[in-house]
């Protein structure tokens, strides 16, 4: 009897190291990608300014406010450093961060939003914000999920429209 089990759990843990070996790679760039630290990223298909300038024209012609635009890698040649192309766009709706500031006070750290944009050791270029609803657990929001919601849903068009071919 002792055998069986031996070779029963046996066969449960190559079962488990096999499937987790073979475990799928989501390569759906349409779907959240929610890591512990909170970032949605997303491959854009064109370089860093390219996808800096679409994101800023959709932000703009949605009416958001663009508070500023940081190329990271230009401040650094400034100072004799090198950085891979990196931008970061800072934006907001101050109607619907007033909002959530209403709902809780700390979220005022995290806001405006931000949108980076950069490029990785492989050349490949990555757009990534902040997930709405991981800001809201951090902030405890209570009472705000329309908001939180909507701009979810504002936040995933910008990065979709700014990085598709």
């Amino acid at each position: 009897m002792h055998k069986i089990t031996i070779v029963v759990l046996s066969i449960f843990l190559i079962i488990a190291i096999t499937s987790l070996s073979f475990a799928p790679v989501d390569t759906d760039k349409s779907k959240e990608n929610k890591h512990k630290n909170g970032l949605v990223k997303i491959k854009s298909n064109h370089n860093v300014k390219q996808t800096a300038d679409n994101a800023e024209s959709i932000l703009n012609n949605m009416g958001l406010t663009v508070f500023n635009r940081i190329n990271h890698a230009e401040n650094a040649a400034k100072v004799d450093e090198e950085l891979r192309p990196t931008e970061l766009l800072i934006f907001g709706n101050p109607k619907i961060g007033t909002k959530l500031m209403n709902c809780s006070q700390s979220i005022a750290i995290d806001l405006p939003q931000k949108i980076l944009i950069w490029e990785d050791e492989k050349e490949n270029v990555w757009l990534a914000y902040n997930n709405p609803r991981y800001l809201a657990r951090r902030h405890n929001i209570k009472g705000c999920n329309e908001i939180i919601k909507k701009v979810n849903k504002v936040l995933k068009k910008i990065a979709m429209d700014a990085t598709a071919k």
